[in-house]
């Protein structure tokens, strides 16, 4: 199966950014990273979401640009290479106010053809599962432990119809959850 577009996905304080960046580090001659959008979104531009509607039109963006960023990225891909991504367009759907299937309606697209624009899927459980804070390393986090662990449960049914979608889930130690999700991308580049 040849790969040429990942995603690194899963709730707020799962690791996404840490794994992603360890992932495309270590298998830089085979990735070209392509970097969250939400994050820089809401570092520079938007701010904090305060209403549904405001989470719409944050949503909105965040689809558009995410969208346009991995097109700009797919040109730069090689022969061998894949694109690994920190979140993917259908991410918006965990957070859309009335649901995925109303954030896919919204955007003139389907639940399908949008999960599918991405050959394998890393879902990164988050860690307020396990009662552990999410506020380090990501200034924009504004996700109370239940909110975080709503979102996530959101984003795994959005992201679980995917064919080839492999769940890691908390753990304790950091590190073991970094190096299953390591195995994993092996995995499936050795397949390619």
């Amino acid at each position: 199966m040849a790969l040429s577009r990942i995603v690194v996905t899963g709730g707020p304080g799962a690791g996404k950014t840490s794994v992603w960046r360890e992932l495309a580090t270590t298998h830089a001659e085979r990735l070209v990273a392509v970097p969250e959008v939400a994050t820089l979104m809401f570092q520079h531009v938007f701010p904090s979401v305060q209403n549904p509607t405001e989470r719409r039109a944050v949503q909105r963006a965040i689809f558009e640009v995410q969208r346009n960023l991995e097109t700009v990225f797919e040109t730069r891909r090689v022969e061998g290479q894949a694109l690994l991504c920190d979140r993917g367009v259908p991410d918006g759907a965990g957070y859309w106010p009335e649901g995925p299937g109303a954030f896919f309606g919204a955007m003139s697209t389907d639940w399908k053809s949008e999960i599918l624009r991405y050959d394998a899927v890393l879902f990164l459980e988050t860690a307020a599962v396990g009662g552990l804070s999410i506020a380090a390393g990501n200034l924009t986090r504004t996700e109370t432990l239940d909110a975080a662990i709503s979102v996530d449960a959101q984003l795994r049914a959005v992201w679980a119809q995917h064919p080839n979608c492999v769940f890691v889930a908390h753990e304790l130690e950091f590190a073991a959850k970094v190096e299953r999700g390591s195995a994993v991308l092996r995995r499936w580049l050795d397949a390619t």
